[in-house]
């Protein structure tokens, strides 16, 4: 096996065999989930919101955005990956905002559920628009087979991150 020095500056081993090259995969992935945080942090800097979101408060306002109903605040706890009086304190600021409205589940009375107001939903989709934009720059940067090769892969790549989202 020959070391190699990667874009990431790490010195490694790489497999002769390209089948089994999965580090340098994962490495390849590791550039585009920082470049993807990046790019988000930029998006929600640079979207004409009026207001700075944290991390967790754009991840929430992800999740309540995909049902017109909401989603209770265990649900959004798990998939923000905080806990759920922390959730709470945060859904409780959005609220104070105006960016959500916090209400007794009506199917199930002991818990909570929370939605996305008209000004939640659109600064949700403002930063989303920024988000996208950046992300059709990228993408035009590549040739047609490049993209339609990348296309397939990315899609495979999704499904199986899908359940961090």
């Amino acid at each position: 096996m020959m070391a190699q020095m990667h874009r990431t500056g790490l010195k490694r081993d790489v497999p002769a065999d390209a089948d089994v090259a999965l580090d340098e995969l994962a490495d390849e992935l590791e550039l585009i989930a920082r470049g993807a945080v990046g790019l988000t942090t930029r998006a929600l800097a640079q979207a004409d919101t009026g207001f700075e979101l944290t991390f967790p408060q754009w991840r929430a306002i992800l999740v309540l955005g995909e049902a017109e109903d909401g989603a209770r605040i265990g649900e959004v706890a798990a998939r923000v990956g905080v806990t759920l009086p922390a959730t709470s304190r945060l859904l409780r600021r959005l609220e104070r905002r105006g960016l959500t409205t916090l209400a007794t589940d009506a199917q199930d009375h002991r818990a909570t559920r929370a939605r996305l107001t008209l000004r939640g939903r659109a600064v949700r989709a403002s930063i989303l628009d920024r988000r996208r934009g950046a992300l059709r720059e990228v993408v035009a940067t590549l040739s047609g087979p490049d993209r339609r090769d990348l296309a397939s892969g990315l899609r495979a790549i999704a499904t199986r991150l899908e359940r961090f989202a």
